[in-house]
């Protein structure tokens, strides 16, 4: 059977993974059959490449990884960044200040590779502390982090490449609102809840669920990385799938050839997509997977 599709790129959070962010056997089964057919197998995730090592390994890539929201292409065996959307240190800067206004430390992820660590965590004059959620996630992930009370500080501010807060979801809305008022399109940004420990509440005091306020360059998004590697090894857009179930994932879902919405997906990217699969509870990206290599889609 002629293959119709040439790469496969797949959503992390709420889609390779499970909701105890474990890949499923079937699921690493079907991404290995994905590859076994000829497909390209591209990880497309809001996660920073630290922060993606489990779920690299536990599928056995070694393609590239497009990591930060689609903000950096990186070989995942070296940890090498191929090609990476940097925000230009004024825009940097003048997110930082806004957003440090929510009360809340301001978390400049960088471009390990380049800078030697993780995250830069701007905490302001009033030395704001993290978080309950991120300090989990920080040190469940192994991440490497530095301090600074003002962005100025930051030694390497070439190599940011996104600017972020973790908040209530309902101070979020409020502060993203203020953020494209005052930025509009020189950003992408992008607002949904937080990955919180499996065994901890996954609210905040007072029923308030943790949410992540991101902010990019505007260049930076899934599909414009997928599109980037694609056009380097001179796939047709119209050869791609993409799955995926976050808001993060309505740019490459709606450029795709085949976009595939998750049976958890957000209605916004439901909306775009031309396909829908069960849920990462019920192996959804192993049956759409199925589906694709069968010719069903």
């Amino acid at each position: 059977m002629t293959r119709r599709y040439d790469m496969l790129a797949l959503d992390l959070d709420g889609t390779v993974l499970d909701r105890s962010s474990k890949v499923r056997p079937a699921v690493a089964e079907a991404i290995g059959a994905a590859r076994r057919a000829g497909m390209l197998v591209v990880v497309c995730t809001g996660r920073g490449l630290a922060e993606s090592r489990e779920a690299i390994d536990a599928i056995g890539q070694t393609d590239p990884v497009i990591v930060a929201g689609g903000s950096i292409i990186a070989d995942p065996a070296t940890s090498t960044t191929i090609h990476r959307f940097s925000m230009h240190p004024t825009l940097t800067k003048r997110l930082t200040d806004l957003l440090l206004e929510s009360g809340h430390p301001v978390l400049v992820l960088k471009d390990p590779h380049a800078s030697g660590y993780d995250y830069l965590v701007v905490t302001g004059s009033r030395k704001l502390t993290l978080d309950p959620v991120t300090q989990w996630w920080f040190e469940e992930m192994e991440v490497s982090i530095r301090l600074a009370t003002d962005v100025a500080r930051d030694p390497h501010p070439e190599h940011t490449v996104r600017v972020g807060v973790c908040a209530a979801a309902s101070e979020l809305e409020s502060l993203e609102r203020a953020v494209l008022a005052e930025f509009d399109e020189t950003v992408t940004v992008h607002n949904f809840p937080a990955v919180v420990a499996p065994n901890e509440a996954t609210h905040w005091a007072g029923g308030a669920v943790a949410h992540i306020l991101e902010c990019f360059d505007a260049r930076a998004d899934k599909w414009n990385a997928v599109r980037h590697l694609a056009d380097e090894r001179g796939i047709d857009h119209a050869r791609i799938v993409a799955v995926g179930d976050q808001v993060n994932d309505v740019s490459m879902i709606r450029g795709a050839g085949l976009g595939v919405a998750m049976g958890n997906a957000v209605e916004s990217v439901r909306a775009v997509a031309d396909r829908h699969t069960s849920s990462n509870e019920e192996e959804g990206v192993a049956e759409a997977i199925g589906m694709v290599l069968r010719g069903e889609w």
